[in-house]
């Protein structure tokens, strides 16, 4: 029975932290935001989270300092966890706590520890022997049923959301790779005009050495310089011209054919971050930033 209650609790509290989370974000940003890492509303860590603190320090209620002080050490260690595993998954970190005094490794801090450790101490004492009562109530055979319905949808949408995550970091690597290129010819071009710079210098360094000697040999020199200069300039193919065309309409159309689910994860996860694709990444969702803004404008 013990392994039935935990998963129903999951489930309750996974969708009630939901309900927090949607509600926060509605009271600071003035619209709704889904704030889930998964499309249905339900947070797993808050599930897993607050699910394992009723079930391991329900013991501890008579004693208040104790349980706080556990449920400050139990949530931020399963916070910590929990970061560390998305992030190595799927190479991007979900939220980041590196401006805040006091934090470990940007998953955890301080601050917001002390303050789950005090929403911990509410739910055990207060919230939680309601919810417990009431799904005392709920016949077994019912709460298996509603166990296997909302598990099979929570796992297909676990499926769906990682996909969805694994696909965002394949366009991100192509995004990456043509932009690598793009710099890559960038600093080419940029070489050759450097080389011509350089090389008009020193002839005209030659010219003043014989300014007073030879005129007309003089006006013959500075035409060849400037010359030289605007051929570095202009030393690009018409097939280069092209492919540098391509490569920045692939790279537009990539950033462009983003799906629902990756642009709810960029809205529900403004601090999220990209250690592998870092630069294709942002420019991304500076993209969404602006097309999200023009929406609401209209």
């Amino acid at each position: 029975m013990a392994v039935y209650y935990f998963i129903l609790y999951f489930f309750v509290y996974g969708i009630l932290g939901w309900c927090t989370e949607v509600a926060f974000a509605a009271w600071k940003e003035h619209r709704f935001v889904n704030r889930g890492f998964l499309n249905g509303p339900i947070c797993p860590i808050y599930g897993i989270g607050v699910g394992v603190v009723v079930q391991f320090l329900s013991p501890y209620k008579d004693n208040l300092f104790l349980l706080y002080i556990t449920s400050v050490i139990l949530v931020t260690a399963l916070e910590w966890l929990t970061g560390f595993i998305l992030e190595k998954v799927f190479h991007n970190k979900w939220w980041d706590y590196s401006n805040m005094p006091l934090n470990l490794n940007g998953y955890v801090c301080l601050l917001f520890s002390l303050i789950w450790g005090v929403a911990c101490v509410i739910i055990v004492d207060f919230i939680h022997p309601l919810i417990h009562t009431g799904l005392t109530h709920i016949p077994f055979i019912i709460g298996i049923i509603l166990i296997v319905i909302f598990g099979g949808v929570t796992f297909a949408d676990l499926y769906v959301t990682a996909s969805g995550i694994l696909k965002l970091n394949k366009r991100l690597a192509k995004m990456q790779e043509i932009a690598d290129e793009l710099h890559e010819i960038s600093d080419k071009l940029g070489t050759n005009i450097y080389k011509g710079t350089i090389t008009a210098m020193e002839k005209q360094e030659e010219i003043s050495s014989s300014l007073s000697e030879k005129q007309e040999e003089v006006k013959k020199n500075v035409s060849e310089a400037v010359e030289t200069v605007t051929v570095a300039m202009e030393n690009v193919s018409q097939e280069l011209k092209e492919h540098i065309e391509e490569l920045k309409k692939y790279y537009k159309e990539t950033g462009e054919n983003t799906t629902r689910i990756q642009k709810r994860l960029f809205k529900a996860f403004p601090k999220m971050e990209s250690r592998k694709y870092s630069e294709s990444f942002n420019d991304l969702r500076a993209k969404l930033k602006e097309l999200d803004k023009n929406r609401r404008k209209k």
